[in-house]
């Protein structure tokens, strides 16, 4: 793919990345749905153990494309503090 020729050809094509991880996003929260399920307790929900691995492993990821190691993290610990909390609400609902 070519390089953008005009800020609105960045804008049209960073649109379009949004639509793309707005799929993905959901495609996560029915896991994150099914995940609330199998978990007793609010802790395994929270599960800070798994967090911590996750987070190391967008670290690397990000290095390996080239994303900033910084940004990776602060997206991931923000996206996966929003599904613990939709996740909590999830648990709670089902008593």
């Amino acid at each position: 793919m070519s390089g953008p020729t005009s800020l609105d050809d960045v804008r049209r094509r960073i649109d379009e990345l949004d639509a793309r991880l707005t799929a993905l996003l959901a495609e996560r929260q029915r896991l994150v749905r099914a995940a609330a399920a199998f978990k007793t307790d609010e802790q395994a929900v929270r599960a800070p153990d798994r967090v911590e691995r996750v987070v190391t492993a967008a670290r690397e990821r990000a290095e390996r494309e080239g994303l900033s190691p910084e940004v990776a993290e602060a997206v991931w610990r923000a996206m996966i503090g929003a599904f613990v909390e939709y996740e909590l609400t999830e648990h709670r609902q089902r008593g």
